[in-house]
């Protein structure tokens, strides 16, 4: 890992742990808009790694769900990137394999906040009825952070 240390190891399950220590890698390693220079200190997680780790993931639930079909529940606004890539990966993959996997992809936003105050239970918004996902196989995707 470009001299760094050992950045992440693989877990006890299918994801990638970086340790709390981890430096990150040099930013001499990669090109990155003007506007950042002086703002950042190492780059953290590479853009390629998270494009093959996306895919990696698409990979993983297409082997998961056998031949059951996929509603994707995207939560706006911050995951739509991440929702659209894993999309197309499984699209990708559906394609080039034996079977075909229908997919349908719903949108919702969660609110936990009213005004400047943490609210105790979140809201789901933009989904009129949950209920049609009773009895899906269910994965969950968390969005980066």
């Amino acid at each position: 890992m470009a001299g760094n240390g050992a950045a992440a190891r693989g877990g006890g399950g299918r994801g990638v742990v970086i340790s709390d220590d981890w430096p990150g890698y040099s930013l001499d390693l990669f090109t990155y808009p003007q506007h950042y220079y002086g703002d950042l200190e190492y780059v953290l997680i590479p853009h390629g790694i998270i494009v093959d780790r996306t895919e990696r993931l698409a990979k993983d639930i297409m082997q998961d769900i056998g031949d059951n079909d996929i509603v994707v529940l995207c939560v706006l606004k911050g995951g739509y990137k991440f929702c659209a890539d894993l999309v197309e990966h499984i699209k990708n993959l559906s394609r080039n394999s034996e079977r075909f996997i229908s997919m349908k992809v719903d949108f919702v936003r969660l609110k936990s906040y009213h005004n400047d105050q943490s609210m105790q239970d979140m809201q789901i918004m933009g989904e009129d009825d949950l209920s049609k996902l009773t009895g899906k196989i269910q994965k969950y995707c968390y969005a980066l952070v």
